[in-house]
């Protein structure tokens, strides 16, 4: 398994508590993490807290995330992101450079967070997800852990200015076999599917919904 950095420790650490004491953060359905082994977590995306809270429901693993480069530009930010084990992404190189460093990490066994929607939602609904997370899903060839983050888009939403004392819960679904995807087809349509089939399981762990598993 994976060494997990101090800082990644520490930091996990102090975002748990702030978000306990502020959010009345709760998690439910860590079970369903693999305790070991390549592993995507696709969450929704409402907030710039959604990194934090899911990992902050994740004891057992080390967490990686995909971030551009542009959000770590000051000095303590590179430090911090770098010790952290961010896998900054520079834009500019495109999607290609976001692939590979994105299946490094899975390929040595590693955890990796994603967000299939691709930025932050303006409404607090769902969005559509973009077919490149299905193309990494069917490359990998590894599990996926479909994630409902509850309650982040009222706590701090897209250009609010503080975090509100919103309530924050976090779903972590049961998780989805490389064989459950194969099963989609074959062809370049079968990214879109795989991206549209993570969508449909974070859908389902949305409370009130009527399929939730």
């Amino acid at each position: 398994m994976e060494k997990i950095p101090f800082v990644y420790k520490i930091s996990r650490f102090w975002f748990w508590l702030g978000l306990k004491v502020w959010n009345r953060f709760q998690a439910f359905g860590g079970d369903n993490m693999p305790a070991q082994g390549g592993v995507i977590i696709a969450s929704n995306h409402a907030s710039f807290l959604d990194p934090p809270l899911v990992g902050c429901g994740l004891w057992q693993r080390y967490v990686r995330f995909l971030a551009r480069n542009t959000l770590f530009q000051n000095r303590v930010g590179e430090w911090w992101s770098r010790n952290v084990g961010v896998v900054c992404i520079d834009r500019t190189r495109g999607d290609i450079a976001a692939f590979k460093a994105a299946l490094s990490v899975l390929q040595a066994g590693g955890a990796l967070c994603l967000f299939p929607e691709g930025t932050r939602t303006l409404d607090g609904k769902l969005q559509p997800p973009k077919a490149g997370i299905g193309f990494l899903i069917m490359k990998a060839e590894v599990p996926v852990v479909p994630v409902y983050v509850e309650g982040s888009f009222a706590a701090f939403s897209k250009g609010a200015k503080c975090i509100k004392p919103a309530k924050i819960r976090v779903y972590y679904g049961p998780v989805i076999t490389p064989a459950e995807f194969r099963q989609l087809g074959s062809g370049k349509e079968i990214y879109a599917k795989a991206a549209e089939l993570v969508m449909a399981k974070i859908a389902e762990l949305k409370p009130g919904c009527s399929i939730r598993p």
